[in-house]
């Protein structure tokens, strides 16, 4: 039973996990199902049993709790997601914008105070994050938008320009021409974390059903592999599996990211590379990369890596995939003094893709039925927010974070293949032709990079 409960990550191997055990009888009926034990499922379960204690609440997973991106991401837990840009710089939704912002950067704190409280060690720092210059006009762009951020709204600590010098102090990427810093990010181990919810929702109380895959969802219904239960209340959590289940196809795009670690480093190469205070990093570049130093001190790194044709699901990924290998190839390309240590882990995943590019939380009380997600591979944060809105929805509390701007904000469906396949394949094909381009010449790509704007924006 183990292998298909293992997800192949270094979280997860780093873990002494029991997942073998035998999945817990489903019940015929609940107030509260909800399907997935990633993390927006789990957080939602953790805030409504707050809330409501005295509430029956079951979650239903289709391997086990941390399976999906929950338990295989990077271990950012941002203070931001895609979206709140686009909506503090229109000045007809600044104010909005501007709240949502203060509420991701409060989840950061917020996340770090329920691991405190109840005890879940998940290597919660929060040393915030670095966006580095890799070249000459993103150094441009990085420092103007300092001054640019302060008169949208923000406070001037919330993104501080580091010049190439700070910056290299900070982290001994190549090439490094300054970065822009926020302190609103923790880096974690997210398998602990999940996990950790996961236990703690069990001391609680909380039903939590392993092994069993939703097929259909219908009003206060839902349909499983192990038979059925209802509940006046349904919340789908599914992220990128949303499309395995019936009805529920093209909602949200599964969009892979791979993963690489090294083997622990010893202190001598860390007072070269930096990271002292287990900041996180990036770039600019369309295909993103991010990155950060683990407890053990292991350099983790990721990398975007495509669309699979009819929204294809692989479980796990294996190291000596071409697109793991790539993104080696890549942390090796920007820390060459890793030369000569072993990469030890490699890995890949899925997560749930958006058409809007934003998340969303929806709640209709004539059907019982919500869903939250579309995090865009942000989600470590911004599901705990999803989550105390969708937990303030399904009980009709009307609150100042159940009308963040997210809420009803539901995204349009993907178009059907061949489309979104080839719109998936044009995004990755081209964001990586203009990033090359713009690697070798240090300017913005007029062609590859005009291609990509007018496309995708």
């Amino acid at each position: 039973m183990t292998g298909i409960l293992d997800n192949g990550s270094f979280w997860f191997d780093s873990m002494d996990l029991d997942l073998a055990g035998e999945p817990a009888p489903l019940p015929a009926s609940a107030d509260v199902v909800i399907i997935g034990a990633g993390f927006t499922g789990l957080w939602t379960a953790y805030y409504l049993s707050q809330l409501a204690p005295e509430t029956a609440i079951v979650v239903i997973e289709a391997r086990t709790a941390g399976f999906g991106a929950s338990g295989r991401n990077g271990g950012w837990c941002m203070g931001t997601a895609m979206g709140i840009e686009a909506l503090v710089a229109r000045e007809r939704s600044r104010e909005r914008g501007l709240v949502l912002a203060a509420a991701m950067q409060d989840t950061v704190d917020e996340v770090g105070r329920v691991c405190q409280a109840e005890d879940i060690d998940c290597h919660f720092q929060k040393g915030g994050t670095l966006t580095v210059a890799t070249t000459p006009f993103h150094a441009d762009m990085l420092a103007q938008a300092e001054a640019e951020y302060v008169e949208i709204g923000f406070a001037p600590e919330d993104h501080v320009w580091l010049d190439a010098d700070e910056a290299r102090k900070r982290i001994a990427m190549t090439p490094n021409l300054g970065a822009m810093f926020t302190p609103h990010c923790a880096a974690i181990h997210p398998a602990r974390l999940v996990r950790g919810l996961a236990d703690t929702l069990r001391a609680r109380g909380v039903t939590i059903v392993e092994q069993t895959p939703a097929k259909k969802i219908s009003p206060r219904h839902v349909l499983t592999t192990r038979g059925a239960i209802s509940a006046p209340i349904v919340l789908r959590a599914t992220e990128g599996y949303t499309d395995t289940i019936d009805g529920q196809q093209r909602q949200l795009l599964p969009l892979y990211s791979m993963m690489v670690a090294t083997e622990p480093l010893p202190d001598s190469l860390w007072e070269d590379i930096g990271l002292r205070e287990r900041e996180t990093f990036g770039d600019l570049r369309r295909v993103v990369i991010y990155g950060q130093r683990t407890l053990d001190n292991r350099l983790a790194f990721g990398g975007r890596a495509g669309y699979y044709f009819n929204s294809g699901i692989r479980d796990t990924i294996p190291p000596a995939d071409r697109a793991v290998q790539n993104v080696e190839k890549t942390l090796r390309r920007h820390f060459p003094m890793l030369e000569g240590y072993r990469i030890t882990h490699g890995w890949g995943g899925l997560m749930g893709m958006p058409r809007n590019w934003k998340p969303y939380v929806h709640f209709d009380a004539d059907s019982g039925f919500g869903a939250a997600g579309g995090y865009t591979g942000e989600g470590v944060g911004a599901s705990n927010l999803a989550a105390r809105m969708l937990a303030d929805l399904a009980l009709g509390r009307d609150t100042d974070v159940a009308r963040l701007a997210w809420a009803g904000d539901l995204p349009p469906r993907w178009e059907p293949e061949p489309l979104r396949w080839l719109g998936a394949s044009a995004l990755q094909f081209l964001g990586d032709r203009a990033d090359a381009a713009e690697f070798r010449s240090g300017k913005p790509s007029k062609f590859w990079g005009g291609m990509f704007a007018r496309l995708f924006g």
